[in-house]
């Protein structure tokens, strides 16, 4: 509870302090924005339900509860993938191209990414439900993980689900290795155009400019990797719960402190936003 308290308030208060301050009104912050309220759609889709169960000791979700389960983390999943890849084509721009930062990252181009991410979203969440409504499931089926977790859903189902196994898996890997991909080329290009800058102190400067992106990048892919092979390698189910939990409420709660406590701009943007409700 008190973590997910604490995702909560930090995503809100990151997302509030970018709409309310004209000096973050920029490329970078708005993607931040738009990451924190798909940070707070990913634990909202599992944490409260969770932290219900535990204080009703009713363990027990309708068959259409798991699907709409399933669908919004999902979705929101493939959000926060996507969404670091925009965000890493941001960083991109302004470091190899930064005379032409504002003319390529202009508002109708970050409109279209944030909404192309969306559709990507919402196709791969589609895909989900699909593949899963094929299945049939035995009445009273016990789910050993603490949501509905698709890969735990493909083992439980009654008839063959080899097929949709090997799809589910194929998804996975385009909808987390396309992004990814995306992410590895556009800091291959950072990296060797920081390379070439003649001073110690603007090589620093740059690659500050990427640290809280490259953390939140290396923290959102590393737990998802560990949760996706586990469920895969591992016939553990409390080792892929464990792994669950570390993806779905330590990554979002600690992305608002990785982007806030080197930030200047952000630290001077809550204070005035603190100041202002007070």
């Amino acid at each position: 509870m008190s973590m997910y308290l604490v995702t909560m308030l930090g995503n809100l208060l990151i997302f509030l302090a970018v709409s309310s301050d004209s000096h973050l009104h920029t490329p970078m912050y708005f993607f931040l924005s738009i990451l924190s309220m798909a940070d707070i759609g990913f634990t909202s889709t599992t944490i409260p339900k969770m932290i219900l169960d535990i204080q009703t000791h009713n363990r027990v979700i309708s068959y259409a509860g798991c699907l709409i389960q399933m669908s919004f983390y999902s979705f929101f999943g493939c959000l926060d993938s996507t969404l670091l890849t925009v965000m890493a084509y941001d960083r991109f721009v302004a470091i190899c191209y930064p005379l032409h930062y504002l003319v390529i990252m202009n508002p109708r181009l970050c409109s279209l990414l944030v909404l192309v991410s969306f559709l990507i979203s919402l196709l791969d969440t589609q895909l989900h439900c699909l593949l899963m409504s094929q299945l049939s499931f035995c009445t009273n089926v016990e789910i050993p993980h603490f949501f509905c977790d698709p890969a735990q859903l493909l083992k439980l189902a009654c008839n063959d689900s080899s097929t949709s196994e090997i799809v589910i898996y194929i998804i996975g890997v385009i909808s987390g290795g396309v992004p990814l991909s995306g992410i590895i080329f556009s800091y291959y290009k950072i990296v060797s155009s920081i390379l070439r800058v003649p001073s110690s102190s603007g090589r620093y400067k740059a690659f500050v400019t990427c640290g809280s992106h490259l953390s939140v990048v290396c923290l959102f892919y590393g737990t998802g990797f560990v949760v996706y092979f586990s469920s895969t390698v591992s016939h553990s189910p409390k080792k892929g719960a464990v792994a669950s939990v570390v993806y779905t409420v330590v990554a979002p709660m600690l992305n608002p402190f990785i982007y806030s406590l080197r930030n200047r701009d952000i630290k001077r943007a809550l204070q005035r936003l603190l100041n202002r409700t007070a």
